[in-house]
């Protein structure tokens, strides 16, 4: 729970930043090693998004491209270029609050992770502080559409 806590600090930290409020963070032995929230509006680059951020930090904190025996709490169901990513990272769980029905590819429209062709599988958990997760989306779009 206190990783997906500190996970939803990050993603208040992107809502106040004007971006889609997601945060992540890589955990190994109990110890973060890595955190991203999501930026591809700040860096003008599609793939920032908070596991990949989170992901790239760890690694360079690590100083290895593999991840092995890392765990990513990530608000937000990741979406299949995230999925590939965190496969590709050889990360060991994934642990996601709130579910995307529009774009998640852990079981909500794709479920990348229990594909039998591919070579690397995470161990998934979802819905951790789910409500919680799901509100800070609801909230951030709620707040944009008044201000259209």
């Amino acid at each position: 729970m206190k990783y997906m806590r500190r996970a939803l600090e990050l993603a208040g930290q992107a809502a106040g930043c004007g971006e889609v409020p997601v945060g992540a963070v890589v955990v190994l032995e109990g110890n973060i090693v890595g955190e991203g929230t999501n930026r591809p509006i700040a860096s003008s680059d599609p793939t920032s998004h908070a596991e990949i951020e989170a992901l790239r930090d760890a690694a360079k904190r690590l100083g290895n491209y593999r991840l092995p025996g890392c765990v990513l709490y990530v608000t937000l169901e990741p979406c299949l270029m995230c999925s590939g990513a965190i496969q590709h990272a050889r990360i060991s769980r994934l642990v996601y609050g709130a579910s995307d029905p529009k774009t998640g590819a852990c079981g909500s429209v794709i479920d990348v992770f229990s594909e039998p062709r591919l070579n690397h599988h995470a161990t998934v958990s979802g819905g951790v502080l789910a409500e919680e997760c799901g509100e800070i989306l609801k909230g951030f779009f709620a707040q944009r559409r008044k201000k259209s």
